[in-house]
């Protein structure tokens, strides 16, 4: 759902970008508060107004993903849907980078090869395309930026989501009411499917999220982090073969390196995560004395394991 997302905004238009971004705020908190009053899972909203560093923490997340919405909307509806599946390609290289700047991790051999490969395919790009790739960059960043203020709050899938969208929710619809004051509102000229559509983007960004929740809990964190790969191939599939955007030889030399890059940095992690299970089975197996201690040792090890970003909760 979240690769094949590029076939919907242009169903939306004659609506801008920012009409989109609207209703996509407005309505996705509409559907995500039903799917709430229906499992009744409401106890996390006090304890979060308790917790005014984390509700701060909500709002930068909201902040973020507002600008990465907007630019992945207006991206698509402008031709440029190659461009933005590039954002979601070397979001998992943004993301360890800032681990480094930011957090100060410290990476393997391979994962700086991977990094330093990234940054050349930027160079490549800039060069194919005259001009640095700004829209993959700002969805990068926005993206990894995001990841890295989401595992700080530490919320549900649902309920992060719901938060979020509860404080964009007012911006949101005081930007509607004021289009529809204009007359520029698309949302009551256009017809009723055409409103349908709109509210349908409620739909379209919180289902592929309960999916995702579902099976995060289900499948190994290793294999969900790979699976988030087909999102952009298929975006990069529908750019190249549906939209018929141009790709010259040295925009598929820059894609060809960031896809060197990830194969890099999967196969590291791959044999990484393999070496912690190793370890792991090796300490279990000892007597029952120093089982703690090394089970403790081993799945800490395995949990430093840098298989990209974390999967996160949210997307084009």
């Amino acid at each position: 759902m979240w690769g094949l997302v590029p076939l919907f905004w242009p169903l939306l238009e004659p609506a801008g970008a920012v009409e989109i971004l609207a209703h996509r705020m407005a309505w996705s908190l509409v559907f995500v508060a039903v799917a709430l009053l229906v499992v009744r899972r409401w106890a996390w909203a006090g304890e979060l107004l308790r917790q005014p560093r984390r509700l701060g923490l909500v709002a930068v997340a909201a902040g973020v993903i507002t600008v990465n919405w907007g630019v992945y909307i207006w991206s698509v509806n402008s031709g440029h849907v190659v461009e933005a599946s590039l954002g979601y390609f070397i979001n998992p290289l943004v993301t360890i980078a800032m681990g480094v700047l930011i957090l100060k991790e410290r990476l393997r051999p391979v994962q700086w090869v991977a990094v330093g490969v990234a940054c050349a395919a930027v160079v490549v790009l800039t060069i194919g395309y005259g001009r640095p790739p700004a829209i993959s960059l700002v969805l990068a960043f926005s993206f990894a930026t995001y990841g890295l203020v989401k595992k700080k709050v530490n919320l549900g899938g649902v309920e992060s989501l719901a938060a979020e969208t509860a404080i964009q929710f007012l911006p949101a619809l005081g930007y509607l009411l004021w289009l529809t004051a204009r007359g520029d509102s698309t949302f009551t000229t256009e017809g009723p499917g055409h409103a349908a559509l709109l509210a349908a983007t409620g739909i379209v960004t919180a289902l592929p999220l309960v999916c995702f929740g579902a099976a995060a809990i289900r499948v190994p964190l290793s294999t969900l982090g790979l699976l988030q790969y087909l999102a952009p191939v298929f975006q990069f599939l529908l750019g190249v073969l549906y939209f018929r955007e141009a790709m010259p030889p040295e925009r598929w030399a820059g894609f060809a390196l960031v896809w060197l890059a990830l194969t890099l940095l999967t196969a590291d992690a791959w044999r990484a995560a393999r070496r912690s299970a190793l370890a792991l089975r090796a300490e279990t197996s000892r007597p029952s004395v120093t089982i703690t201690t090394g089970t403790t040792s081993a799945v800490r090890n395995a949990d430093s394991v840098a298989s990209g970003p974390d999967p996160v909760d949210a997307r084009p």
